[in-house]
């Protein structure tokens, strides 16, 4: 069975957000197009996302054999549990907003459990090899301004998912903060392509 993955990387509702209502469009178009695909859905804002604080990184390279915490091993362990979620997964859909010209902290921790090196990435005297064969990756995000994809919060996502091998797309809804008399025709065009995307993907 396939099985697609669904990042929500934004704290709000698709009532206020533009990513998540493009999201929501995608999720239903999916379901009507791929009936038999098993989806998974993860909120990167439930707290279950663990950072690469100090705590994290000691465990990492703790060492065998070496004394670990109650709390170490649970991050450690969940932190492998996402990698191995989105290895299992077919496709993965992200939605996110652009806050300051880049993606949600919790979504950039997100990022950092699926840049592993030995399961999503190896090195090889020729360089880093991506692992991920391939795996198709479209990322919705609504941005206020104009940025023709520009953006750091873009090229940060493309260059992380080219790095591991996937084929990284970006659908955006852009401008609907410079032109407000706009936005309504700027969300009903970024939804409709959010359903078309999905039926294809």
């Amino acid at each position: 069975m396939t099985k697609l993955l669904v990042v929500k990387g934004h704290p709000l509702t698709s009532e206020t957000s533009v990513s998540l209502k493009g999201l929501d469009a995608f999720v239903a178009s999916y379901k009507a197009a791929h009936p038999n695909d098993e989806i998974e859905t993860l909120d990167v804002f439930d707290g279950s996302i663990p950072t690469l604080n100090a705590e994290l990184l000691g465990a990492m390279f703790a060492g065998e054999g070496a004394e670990l915490t109650d709390s170490q091993k649970a991050k450690l362990a969940r932190f492998g549990e996402l990698t191995e979620q989105f290895l299992a997964a077919d496709k993965v859909v992200i939605a996110s907003p652009l806050y300051n010209l880049m993606i949600p902290t919790e979504l950039r921790a997100w990022v950092d459990t699926i840049n592993v090196a030995g399961k999503t990435f190896k090195y090889t005297e020729n360089g880093p090899v991506g692992l991920t064969g391939g795996k198709p990756v479209l990322h919705l995000q609504a941005k206020g301004g104009i940025y023709e994809e520009k953006d750091p919060a873009t090229v940060y996502m493309s260059t992380i998912f080219g790095f591991i091998g996937s084929d990284y797309k970006t659908l955006t809804a852009e401008g609907h903060a410079y032109t407000p008399e706009k936005t309504e025709e700027i969300v009903a065009d970024f939804v409709a392509k959010a359903e078309a995307a999905a039926k294809a993907f």
